[in-house]
């Protein structure tokens, strides 16, 4: 239920897209329990269910679009879910089609509704500043522009995209509004410091706010082959003929990501607006970033799970115990150590986001029972 100090946001519906394989965060996450499903911070729930509890009081509704492997799992952790906003894919298609799905579907059921897309995994720390972002979001989103939320910098992250802001814009509602002049790709150390320095960019985390309508138009404009089938999907999916048509139209919607699809374009365009936002945010993409979620433990190891499983001495990082063993670090500083039923990671903190080669060359040797 919502609190005292949260204001449901009529007419907005937030779209979850649950997926991938986290691979970076390996051998925890995998393929057939990707990190979403995981409690990465110690709260007690998982990163899908922190985003539940953090939307749903919000918005009229939550869609969580996930892979059919991992749809038992997210209705078991999110069983106030609606079997209905459930979406479902037969396979992995790329977040444009993720989100379009979601677009189309609440089209077809809501012509006026406004949505936006939040990934499953991500981490926030003001959910007030988080909230007025999101509000600010919605108002210049009514005004048929889509809307990105831009993170202030805390560093100059080198894992991340970057959003350059523009001239402020004049929307009712939504007073820290600006123009979006373009989207960076992930920058090199020496770009991602005069990116920082400037005070002209933010983090692209990946949340967009758009009348579903419009994402809809900009699929057709941008991505036709897109636009058509996520049209006939939704017009579908509450019908009789859902199967029938997702069998027909999935397999051949184009595989792209949504920044490529839409996003960059529709800036290029001018058509887009960014709310610059300051709640304290991550990806938790790799072991270094978790460090950074976990509560602080000066001078010692931080433990994911069951510290009576981990004893250590002159040792700083991160343990995750995860197979029931005891595991024990003896004079290693900041280390990541990882210990499953069938496999064990030890790894530098500073190479944590290496960890995806391993998780290659896994599959490179046909081990995809470890992936």
């Amino acid at each position: 239920m919502p609190s005292d100090t949260t204001r449901r946001l009529e007419g907005f519906y937030a779209v979850v897209p649950a997926g991938g394989a986290g691979t970076r965060l390996w051998p925890l996450s995998r393929s057939d329990h990707p990190k979403f499903l995981h409690d990465l911070t110690g709260e007690g729930r998982s990163l899908l269910q922190g985003t539940w509890q953090r939307l749903a009081p919000l918005s009229s509704g939550v869609f969580v679009v996930t892979g059919f492997p991992h749809a038992h799992a997210v209705a078991e952790q999110l069983p106030l879910l609606p079997e209905s906003d459930l979406l479902v894919e037969p396979s992995p298609r790329e977040s444009a089609a993720a989100i379009g799905l979601a677009a189309a579907v609440l089209h077809a059921r809501d012509p006026e509704a406004v949505l936006g897309s939040f990934a499953a995994d991500h981490v926030i720390g003001d959910l007030p500043a988080f909230r007025a972002a999101v509000g600010e979001a919605v108002a210049v989103a009514r005004s048929g522009r889509l809307v990105t939320v831009g993170i202030e910098p805390t560093h100059p992250a080198t894992g991340f995209g970057y959003i350059r802001a523009g001239e402020p814009l004049d929307v009712p509602g939504a007073p820290s509004a600006v123009q979006v002049e373009d989207f960076r790709e992930k920058p090199d150390a020496e770009t991602a410091a005069e990116y920082v320095e400037s005070g002209q960019y933010r983090w692209n985390a990946g949340m967009f706010v758009a009348r579903a309508a419009t994402l809809l138009d900009l699929l057709d404009e941008y991505q036709p082959a897109l636009g058509v089938g996520l049209r006939r999907l939704g017009a579908a999916w509450d019908g009789t003929q859902q199967q029938r048509v997702l069998r027909e139209v999935w397999p051949r919607l184009p595989r792209i990501a949504f920044d490529y699809a839409v996003a960059e374009p529709a800036a290029a365009a001018h058509r887009v607006a960014m709310v610059p936002a300051r709640f304290g945010w991550d990806d938790v993409g790799d072991f270094h970033s978790l460090a950074a979620v976990l509560p602080a433990a000066q001078g010692r190891l931080q433990v994911l799970g069951d510290e009576h499983r981990v004893i250590s001495r002159d040792s700083t990082g991160v343990v995750v115990p995860s197979s029931g063993r005891l595991v024990a670090v003896l004079g290693l500083e900041d280390v990541v150590v990882v210990d499953t039923h069938d496999a064990v990671l030890v790894v530098p903190r500073s190479r944590a986001q290496e960890v995806k080669h391993l998780v290659d060359e896994l599959r490179m040797q046909g081990r995809v029972d470890l992936v």
